[in-house]
């Protein structure tokens, strides 16, 4: 449980880091902005249709008398809506980091530059990069679509629908979008998309940590642009301390031991 708060930290350095240099947060801010002008006319437009797909996709409720068909459709409605949010919670972040690249990419050198060390560079051109983004949040974009399917269906069971399975879907979405603002310091890194995954999975509360409270987050209008860059920011922080081993112990010669004894 120790990892879930150490990756809240990440959450809470990244903010920190970004509010002392205002020029990068402001600088992060671009992408979110265009991005979010974006998603709220898609939601909105869903808003308005959500009712209208309801009604198409239940012919069998026509002839149900009130306030069945109603209680039925309304329900529906409301998980069709969900299921537009989670996706655009997810997608946000894939779609603001491909938009926003060569911003995001030098806010994260910024970040390595300032925390000392080595900064690693891909050494791709910014086509290739693109390329490289688009196909790995198609690739995760692929498995949240499978996830939301599965919790979509499952949100018709009585009690678990409303209870255990949103708590689910939270989860999963903190995780790939833990994955997707990791990527972009651990593509720099030379770090493959499998392998990205199996690091997050084997830190996997840590991941949580990180993911779940800026989802949750996320679904505040606004707050996740201005989010976003202390999110890259914190990103980068916590894949500096995942691809870092820990230092080996020294090791203690014969001699040494026997005077330690002493």
């Amino acid at each position: 449980m120790r990892d879930l708060g150490v990756g809240f930290g990440y959450l809470v350095k990244g903010q920190r880091w970004v509010g002392g240099h205002g020029k990068w947060f402001g600088f992060g801010l671009l992408p979110g902005l265009v991005t979010l002008v974006l998603y709220a006319a898609a939601l909105v437009g869903l808003g308005y249709g959500a009712d209208d797909f309801a009604a198409w996709a239940t012919p069998f409720a026509g002839d149900w008398s009130s306030p069945w068909q109603g209680l039925f459709r309304g329900f529906l409605t409301v998980l069709v809506f969900c299921f537009g949010l989670f996706l655009a919670v997810i997608t946000f972040t894939a779609v603001t980091l491909l938009v926003g690249q060569p911003f995001y990419e030098s806010l994260s050198e910024q970040v390595d530059r300032a925390e000392g060390g080595d900064v690693p560079e891909s050494g791709l051109p910014l086509w290739r990069e693109l390329w490289i983004s688009a196909r790995d949040s198609l690739r995760v974009l692929a498995r949240v679509v499978l996830f939301g399917v599965l919790l979509f269906a499952l949100g018709f069971i009585p009690v678990v629908g409303q209870t255990v399975v949103p708590v689910i879907g939270f989860c999963v979405s903190g995780f790939f979008l833990a994955h997707e603002l990791t990527a972009v310091a651990l593509q720099r890194r030379g770090v493959e998309f499998k392998d990205r995954l199996r690091l997050l999975r084997g830190r996997r509360l840590l991941t949580l940590g990180f993911g779940v409270p800026l989802t949750l987050a996320f679904l505040v209008p606004f707050l996740a642009v201005f989010l976003m860059p202390g999110a890259v920011a914190g990103a980068t922080l916590m894949a500096r301390d995942l691809v870092t081993p820990d230092p080996a112990p020294e090791p203690v010669s014969p001699a040494r031991h026997t005077l330690d004894k002493d």
